[in-house]
């Protein structure tokens, strides 16, 4: 049985850019990613990293080429099969958290899970145990204009765990954060992805924080190669 949890395999992806200029974004891209292995994706803005992350992630298709997410093609399927795989297998985390407002840190935990069927009393636990792993328990009631962006932003990572997904997708999940704090939340990330076990593909800009995973790869002419 194979370990690759995300295959990305010949994508490519223009976008119309007036009414006869097509910019391509994506020719020929291919990427495979193990359980458990943490992959940076470094290029400069514009290159495609959310383009890719986008596609990996079931939020946009491909013009050519296949996503198969622990050996199931994705491509092809209906919206509502989509939404489903989106839903139980991937975890997103953005630049911003993107958190909502008016509901406490645990309950934005709570939430995508109730949704995908989890008993109250589960989720609940799943919450406390998520913010107990990234050092923010203690902020389980508080709403988001309570907490430092640092602690939003675990919350976040928490969230994209919430269903227990088996590919975390991240687009630079620290971007929006001082050094420090940038250091602290990656610190967090890291500790969530080994301690689950899943596997995870990381945009950032930060060279530093590239070279503690796994494995660095680079957006060049559209495609992915190795660095």
């Amino acid at each position: 049985m194979s370990d690759v949890m995300l295959r990305l395999s010949g994508l490519h992806k223009s976008y119309n850019k007036g009414k006869s200029n097509a910019v391509t974004v994506l020719q020929d891209a291919s990427l495979d990613i193990n359980t458990g292995e943490m992959v940076a994706l470094v290029a400069p803005s514009g290159a495609g990293k959310s383009t890719l992350l986008h596609i990996a992630g079931l939020l946009d298709t491909p013009d050519r080429g296949s996503v198969e997410i622990g050996g199931v093609a994705m491509t092809g399927l209906s919206d509502r099969r989509r939404t489903i795989a989106r839903r139980q297998d991937v975890g997103f985390v953005y630049q911003f958290h993107h958190l909502l407002p008016e509901f406490t840190a645990a309950e934005n935990i709570i939430l995508p899970q109730l949704a995908n069927g989890i008993a109250q009393s589960q989720a609940e636990a799943r919450a406390q145990d998520l913010l107990a792993r990234v050092g923010v328990a203690d902020r389980a009631s508080h709403r988001p204009s309570a907490m430092s962006g640092g602690e939003q932003q675990r919350v976040a990572f928490c969230r994209a765990l919430a269903n227990a997904p088996r590919l975390l997708l991240a687009d630079e999940p620290t971007g929006n954060l001082d050094p420090g704090t940038s250091d602290q939340v990656f610190e967090a990330l890291m500790e969530l992805v080994r301690g689950t076990g899943l596997a995870a593909l990381i945009a950032t800009h930060n060279l530093e924080l590239a070279a503690r995973m796994d494995r660095v790869v680079k957006l060049e002419g559209g495609q992915v190669v190795a660095t």
